[in-house]
């Protein structure tokens, strides 16, 4: 393989700064999320958001698509929502007396599921097919979807009065899994300014292009990543799958079901991203550890024991990974 020129690596850093400097100029503080977005734009990966409601997730994910001048879509997921409604149906012409297929909003390079588990299981699957095969199937045809194609849903931690909760297969097919937080008083505090200011009346302009995109994605693959760090990642899913060996018999007793193997090629992808938005042509330990949360919190299932004593999942991946050698 072919490691990363200097002035490939300009270059990189330039595009990744102009649609950061389209992010921030926008979307006040969240530099997590920033980070997280990135991320899947530059792998391919899908994210899955849980926050409470106003915490700028349209916003950010609006934003981003505009930058790089893509198509977005938001659909707002509902009990009633059905398959047709997310991948497009067939409608018949009475002036032609033929069916013409109409591509639902799911065929967009960025698309925002919001409340994902209020839609029923159904409608999940078809989501499904459209994450895992970058296609839709309508009739007896598949219409393959934009390249690129970035799913970002929501769920809301707060109200779950009839909601479908998403089974492991499909939260598996999620790269990364961010929780968002309230903004900080300076923060909403700028926000109010920037709405007064009109900032969020215009669209932003596109600062890259699809074809820059797809270059980005191209050098992520080119990043180094060094045989110690493989085996550093590898290392952590065994340690989630082995808990009992590894930390405090109390907290791996919580542990249903570990991570599978797709959380290795998540946490090696997203640490090759992560390399190139900091300007490296290599994968550092620090990256790993930065995503612990975001690639496992979704992928390591605790018991109902975790619910009744309030154990957050970050606490038990902390010691899952604390328990294994740093390269």
């Amino acid at each position: 393989m072919r490691y990363l020129e200097p002035a490939e690596l300009e270059w990189a850093a330039a595009a990744i700064g102009r649609i950061s400097s389209a992010f921030t100029a926008r979307v006040v503080g969240q530099s997590r999320l920033q980070e997280t977005l990135m991320i899947a734009l530059l792998t391919g990966g899908h994210v899955l958001l849980e926050s409470v409601p106003g915490l700028a997730k349209t916003t950010a994910a609006q934003t981003i698509a505009h930058a790089v001048g893509g198509t977005f879509h938001r659909i707002q997921c509902t009990p009633d929502l059905l398959p047709s409604d997310i991948v497009g149906t067939q409608v018949y012409n009475q002036q032609t007396g033929a069916f013409q297929t109409q591509l639902g909003p799911v065929h967009a390079n960025f698309v925002l599921l919001d409340e994902i588990n209020r839609s029923s299981a159904k409608t999940q699957s078809a989501m499904l097919e459209a994450m895992q095969e970058r296609q839709t199937s309508i009739g007896d045809h598949s219409y393959p979807l934009p390249d690129p194609f970035l799913v970002l849903a929501t769920q809301n931690p707060i109200e779950h009065e009839g909601t479908y909760p998403l089974p492991e297969a499909q939260m598996d097919r999620f790269m990364l899994k961010d929780v968002l937080d309230y903004p900080s008083p300076a923060e909403e505090a700028e926000v109010l300014r920037r709405i007064d200011s009109g900032i969020f009346t215009h669209h932003s302009e596109a600062v890259v292009g699809i074809a820059d995109v797809k270059r980005l994605q191209s050098l992520v693959g080119r990043v180094y990543v060094d045989p110690a760090i493989v085996n550093y990642i590898v290392g952590i899913g065994y340690v989630t799958r082995h808990p009992n060996d590894y930390i405090d018999p109390d907290l791996a007793s919580y542990v249903q079901f570990g991570a599978s193997p797709r959380a290795s090629i998540a946490f090696t992808s997203a640490a090759r991203a992560r390399a190139l938005i900091d300007g490296r042509n290599h994968v550092v330990p620090d990256d790993v550890k930065a995503l612990v949360h975001r690639v496992l919190r979704h992928r390591v299932i605790l018991g109902f024991e975790a619910v009744a004593d309030d154990l957050p999942v970050e606490r038990v991946i902390d010691a899952m990974v604390g328990g294994i050698r740093t390269p």
